[in-house]
């Protein structure tokens, strides 16, 4: 099933423009939406939700028109700006009475089983978590309204490697039942090629690819070659081309790889093609 899908979402602002951007997300899979700073990713979340008011564009979770069924859709939605970090002296036990007033298929259960499975005590001050047992938390509150679509806005930010490594692998649990989807916002490319099936990736407010991770990471490849490799026809293929005193190295797609005969080739992987299609 079509879980999300972002049809021609634009925004303007006097100094950054969000422009028809456009993907979909199906249920049972993690797609990572990539690109640095400023590309557009919060906005695109934010805009996504209403919480910025889009120009123009349509959304769709779940088969619902989100401008018409607002209320619905956001039902089936959590939403995840990194940890809580509000009301940092109050009990998560307190932060809950008041959360799930709002939500009519609020699940006691499911919340106590969070609770159990993310090794949270409800009467543990916000200040008393680390950054990662914060976004556990959020991940609780999310998980305990029935929500199908987790967006998450740069979940992992801040968090040390094994706090990362065991929420990637929570990511990956949440999903496996086929009804779940994660949408989340990262500039850690490396998060990303231990879960996500799927790289949307975004560069000055424009969807660059949306497509599964694997598709992504084959279209290109990585040269590296002496001076007198750079040809005048493989100097025009490369992307992100940086020449330096033992040569040159740089980015091709792989349908230009033989342009590229004779120099060193390696698989590329999210970070170096992140690195290469931002380089001025």
């Amino acid at each position: 099933m079509e879980l999300l899908k972002v049809e021609n979402l634009s925004k303007k602002y006097e100094r950054f423009e969000l422009k028809n951007v456009s993907f979909s997300l199906e249920s049972g899979f993690i797609m990572g939406f990539i690109g640095r700073n400023g590309a557009g990713k919060t906005t695109t979340l934010k805009s996504m939700l209403n919480l910025v008011h889009a120009d123009s564009g349509r959304i769709t979770i779940a088969g619902k028109d989100f401008k018409s069924d607002e209320f619905d859709c956001k039902k089936n939605v959590g939403f995840v700006l990194g940890g809580v970090d509000y009301y940092p002296k109050n009990k998560l036990k307190a932060i809950t009475d008041v959360t799930k007033r709002f939500y009519e298929e609020w699940n006691e259960e499911e919340y106590q089983r969070c609770l159990k499975r993310f090794e949270l005590d409800p009467e543990k001050r916000v200040d008393e978590l680390s950054a990662g047992m914060r976004v556990k938390y959020s991940l609780a509150l999310a998980l305990s309204h029935n929500a199908q679509l987790l967006i998450l806005d740069e979940p992992t930010s801040g968090l040390d490697p094994v706090s990362r490594d065991d929420l990637l692998e929570l990511f990956q649990e949440l999903i496996e039942d086929g009804e779940h989807s994660i949408l989340f916002s990262t500039h850690i490319t490396s998060d990303l090629e231990k879960c996500a099936d799927y790289i949307t990736y975004i560069k000055n407010g424009e969807i660059l690819a949306s497509t599964e991770k694997d598709t992504f990471l084959n279209t290109y490849r990585l040269v590296n070659g002496k001076a007198e490799q750079l040809t005048p026809l493989l100097a025009k293929k490369l992307i992100g081309c940086r020449e330096h005193k033992f040569g040159f190295e740089g980015l091709i797609k792989a349908e230009d790889i033989a342009l590229a005969e004779g120099t060193e080739i390696a698989p590329a992987d999210l970070e170096a093609i992140m690195v290469h299609l931002e380089r001025k």
